[in-house]
């Protein structure tokens, strides 16, 4: 399945997501007896895999890279998987070395615009259609990213001093 172009378009208009509302930081899980969205989405391996992918097309995006200060992307790729992990149900490893995840007041102090919100989700829409999720995981997922994006926008201005953003990610 194709993600749209439109980012911030739904996958399926007809699905059974309300993208309104925040996210739940407790990670969806499904009802007693159920797999959580960890397991349905394919666990450790599917979220390696995303979020590796996700930083390979940071990496060959001057807006997105010149944000990160770390020579390597590593730490921040094993970042944002061990909080993608905790967030979809899976180890809380995130929480346990990092503390409370704390999306907005860690950004806070970093201008996002709209234009980096908008390369972050095209960055993340590559990965996302590169990994195997059926279609209703897919969705969900998605959902999730541009909520979470579009809360991270703090600035309309676009950044004009690139030490403004070092670190934002």
């Amino acid at each position: 399945m194709s993600i749209p172009l439109n980012p911030r378009g739904p996958l399926n208009p007809q699905g059974p997501l309300n993208p309104q509302g925040p996210p739940n930081p407790q990670g969806p899980t499904g009802p007693a007896g159920q797999p959580s969205a960890y397991d349905r989405m394919g666990g450790h391996e599917m979220f390696a895999a995303l979020i590796h992918r996700f930083y390979e097309n940071v990496a060959r995006t001057p807006e997105l890279r010149a944000l990160y200060p770390e020579a390597d992307l590593g730490p921040a790729e094993e970042r944002l998987r061990m909080f993608f992990e905790q967030y979809w149900g899976g180890p809380g490893e995130y929480s346990a070395r990092r503390g409370h995840p704390r999306l907005r007041m860690r950004h806070a102090g970093f201008r996002v615009t709209p234009a980096q919100r908008d390369r972050w989700l095209d960055c993340m829409r590559e990965a996302i259609g590169t990994v195997d999720l059926d279609d209703e995981m897919r969705e969900v997922l998605w959902t999730y990213c541009v909520r979470a994006a579009d809360s991270m926008v703090n600035s309309l201005d676009a950044a004009t001093d690139p030490a403004d953003r070092r670190g934002l990610l």
